[in-house]
């Protein structure tokens, strides 16, 4: 495995260890914490929280496991784990939040009491700024990276850090109030919450699996880095993109003049493969040269092969 490989995967699994590390911290304290005080709302966090330790752990194998180079029997690699990853992950917190949901309706008709709000108030606080710090951490390592498995890991926290400080505001209120029925009402609102990170994570991570183009932003820049070395050739066509966690894909058939060499054509594609590369390192590149032929429009042409005194168009 290239250094360079070696170096992006360190990188991802040092975070994707980070979050394991908190998430289970925080499932333990929030566990304790909801149940001595009896709160739903907290409870449902607690939930939160291991379902995105759970998530944590598939984005540790995850990216480990993508970062494998291709064998026989992965010739592309193993890219697309990491979005069969993020899938699996939308499911569990779909999971979570219809239990959650249960759980609070549950609590609004037997009217259960939240003793020692100021405990929770404490735990959930607590659980928004850790939750911050890594979620902070995990994104910038996704950015540098493109890993959708770490990038997902980051959005959960995220959402956890307004969940958290959410039901800390309920907390406090309750303590203020004396009224209980506050606690079902916010774990609704983080169960509806986790909800729609669970639809947006599974449309995110479920396209590549389908082998969708690449953003037309990304496209609209490989096309530019290939028409900068518009002079060396004819013309280009069936450009193609996918992406597989986060590796892309790219394939095209670059039309070459037809009495240029072989050497000549494949020095030219190394020169548009390793600029693709620089922009999006990981772009695997896949160029089908091919001479011009009696269909093409001549005069839009300025080959070389115009010069030749056999040259009959």
């Amino acid at each position: 495995m290239p250094e360079n490989t070696l170096a992006v995967t360190e990188k991802k699994a040092a975070a994707a260890r980070l979050s394991v590390s908190s998430n289970a911290l925080l499932v333990i304290l929030k566990l304790v914490v909801g149940v001595a005080i009896g709160s739903v709302s907290i409870l449902s966090e607690a939930v939160h929280s291991g379902i995105d330790l759970l998530a944590a752990l598939l984005a540790f194998f995850a990216v480990n496991r993508s970062g494998k180079p291709p064998d026989e029997e992965h010739e592309y690699g193993h890219g697309k784990i990491e979005n069969v990853s993020g899938v699996v992950e939308a499911g569990l917190i779909l999971l979570a939040a219809i239990w959650i949901v249960t759980e609070a309706a549950h609590r609004l008709t037997t009217g259960a009491a939240v003793q020692t709000p100021v405990w929770g108030l404490v735990v959930m606080a607590v659980s928004g700024l850790v939750n911050l710090l890594i979620s902070s951490k995990l994104m910038k390592t996704a950015r540098v990276t493109d890993s959708i498995a770490l990038e997902a890991d980051a959005w959960h926290l995220g959402t956890d850090v307004f969940t958290s400080f959410g039901v800390a505001v309920g907390m406090l209120l309750i303590w203020i109030t004396g009224k209980s029925i506050i606690d079902p009402i916010l774990a609704i609102g983080v169960a509806l919450l986790i909800a729609k990170a669970s639809f947006d994570l599974a449309v995110k991570a479920f396209s590549p699996l389908l082998d969708a183009r690449l953003p037309l932003e990304e496209e609209a820049q490989i096309r530019q880095i290939i028409l900068s070395y518009g002079d060396q050739y004819i013309g280009f066509h069936e450009l193609r993109t996918r992406k597989s966690g986060s590796d892309r894909h790219i394939d095209l058939h670059l039309v070459a003049p037809w009495d240029q060499s072989i050497a000549r054509s494949h020095e030219l594609c190394d020169q548009i493969e390793l600029a693709v590369s620089k922009r999006y390192p990981g772009a695997r590149i896949l160029i089908h040269v091919e001479p011009c032929h009696e269909g093409d429009d001549c005069s839009l042409c300025t080959a070389r092969c115009k010069e030749r005194p056999d040259y009959r168009r």
